[in-house]
């Protein structure tokens, strides 16, 4: 599986992971800012998400394989490894199988299970037909029935491109994605301890993490330090990204000087 990948910057390597829906491009601001510190970061394409390769397994030991596969194809040794949500997900399930990081970042996700919340999401997805679609117009007018939030709207609709033929297209693959839904939401089980230093990041306005989730990974990561970002939602770098980037940069510096 070839993942695409943005590469920013020099120095000690960051890599970085997104989240269901998602793309390199949702965090690339941020990780710009990350570079100028010092750091060199690699943005990750999910498989079936941008322009990843497609395939019809998609789950969390094929993700954190991938990542695997891709930090040995690029030389990349004792990364810190950064993941929002599904990418967070990925990097547990990675850290529990694999050695090579010096330390974790995990944006307002926990291990834990989640029920399943993005139907709606799907459902919209999937009512947007690119075979006939004439205009983004026409598919925000479609995606608006089932999506509300103009904000999220818009975000999910970056996935909608124009191909050369004049057409449209998905960078994400919506049957794989809407037949695996519950793979996305599904509980990180975590049975190895890792002594490498772990920051768990959340937003004050999301209830993706609760006290007792950080409690439940710190037995399994005893190094594992809990911060909120005050004013975040569940996108932290987007909605608080000054305060997101510092947050990283203070635990790269503290795990990987420049």
């Amino acid at each position: 599986m070839k993942l695409n990948y943005r590469k920013l910057g020099s120095g000690k390597p960051l890599v970085v992971l997104h989240g269901v829906f998602g793309s390199s491009d949702n965090l690339f601001t941020v990780c710009r800012n990350i570079a100028e510190k010092g750091y060199e970061v690699y943005i990750l394409d999910a498989r079936n998400h941008g322009q990843s390769e497609r395939s019809d397994v998609f789950c969390y030991d094929a993700m954190a394989e991938d990542l695997n596969h891709f930090l040995e194809e690029n030389g990349i040794s004792e990364p810190v490894i950064l993941g929002h949500s599904m990418g967070g997900k990925t990097v547990l399930h990675y850290s529990q199988h694999y050695t090579n990081f010096s330390g974790l970042i995990i944006v307002d996700i926990a291990a834990k299970a989640y029920s399943r919340h993005h139907e709606h999401i799907i459902q919209g997805l999937q009512a947007i037909d690119t075979a006939t679609l004439t205009s983004r117009k026409e598919a925000e007018e479609i995606f608006s029935r089932y999506v509300t939030d103009a904000g999220e709207r818009q975000f999910l609709l970056k996935n909608l491109y124009r191909t050369e033929d004049g057409g449209f297209d998905w960078r994400i693959n919506v049957p794989v994605l809407a037949e695996n839904a519950g793979e996305v939401v599904s509980a990180i089980p975590l049975y190895n301890k890792v002594e490498k230093p772990l920051l768990l990041m959340r937003g004050s306005e999301s209830r993706y993490v609760r006290d007792e989730d950080f409690e439940d990974l710190r037995e399994y990561y005893p190094a594992a330090r809990l911060e909120t970002i005050e004013g975040a939602n569940h996108w932290v770098h987007a909605t608080r990204p000054a305060e997101f980037v510092d947050s990283v940069s203070r635990f790269l510096g503290d795990v990987s000087p420049v």
